[in-house]
């Protein structure tokens, strides 16, 4: 792709979307765009622009594709076993430690896609004690991955794999695939619309989760990025990153690393 017709491309789907693609990584992002330009049967960009201002389906469509809604529930499962079994005791012992009154976790899951990630933290902290208080935000910009998050599906048999048969029983409904995920648990998660690049953060996180989301970003955005993290964490409070993702010189911005893929505020 031509470096003119990408900045046409930026600009128009800035315009048309509220979408900067400035912050994405150019190469990969121009790789996305020529399939999906080859995929969907159009000629150029400029027939595909017309037709998107026409029809609103297509245009979520595009929306969906350019913002990477890939999610499954439990994914990287040794790395939630390690929120399960290291951190979140920990941060529930200093919740009591803080307000033994009121020891309630605040869990902010950001970019949250369809809703796997912000159910599986649902699911293990029911898990771990149906007692114990906590509150998840779940946030995404594309307003139909939210959507089908608040629908509480369908998800199909490839995103649940990791769920044993013992969670699939407690927490999806009967039936499937495709599956869709019990009132029980989706009451639990409170889900909104949030642009990471534009919107403020949440501030006093106890656990931020944000996996496989950085990863898509330059340079200069995923700095500024986990800086933001950082400061919507309390002192202490952990950053939950994706499995294949390293935050660069985290000293550097306030925070430590904490068992591979968990970073603290210090």
């Amino acid at each position: 792709m031509e470096q003119e017709t990408y900045i046409y491309i930026k600009n128009t789907v800035k315009k048309i979307l509220n979408l900067n693609l400035d912050h994405y990584k150019d190469e990969q992002m121009k790789r996305r765009l020529d399939s999906w330009l080859v995929r969907n049967g159009a000629s150029n960009w400029d027939e595909y622009f017309i037709r998107i201002r026409k029809e609103s389906k297509e245009l979520s469509r595009f929306r969906d594709y350019l913002t990477i809604n890939v999610s499954s529930f439990f994914r990287d499962p040794e790395r939630w076993q390690s929120l399960k079994d290291t951190v979140i005791p920990r941060l529930f012992k200093e919740a009591r430690q803080r307000n033994p009154q009121n020891p309630t976790l605040h869990i902010w899951s950001a970019g949250c896609s369809i809703g796997p990630e912000p159910y599986t933290l649902a699911m293990i902290l029911d898990d771990v004690s149906a007692y114990n208080r906590h509150e998840i935000l779940a946030t995404d910009f594309d307003k139909g991955a939210l959507e089908k998050a608040k629908n509480r599906g369908p998800y199909t048999a490839e995103e649940v794999q990791n769920l044993s048969a013992k969670q699939k029983l407690s927490y999806l409904q009967s039936g499937g695939p495709p599956y869709f995920v019990s009132e029980k648990i989706a009451k639990r998660v409170q889900f909104k619309e949030h642009n990471l690049l534009d919107d403020p953060f949440p501030q006093n996180m106890d656990l931020v989760v944000c996996r496989n989301v950085v990863i898509y970003f330059t340079g200069e955005t995923k700095d500024v990025l986990y800086r933001k993290f950082r400061d919507a964490l309390r002192m202490g409070g952990i950053l939950f990153v994706g499995a294949t993702e390293i935050v660069p010189r985290p000293q550097e911005i306030g925070l430590k690393g904490s068992g591979i893929s968990f970073y603290e505020k210090v």
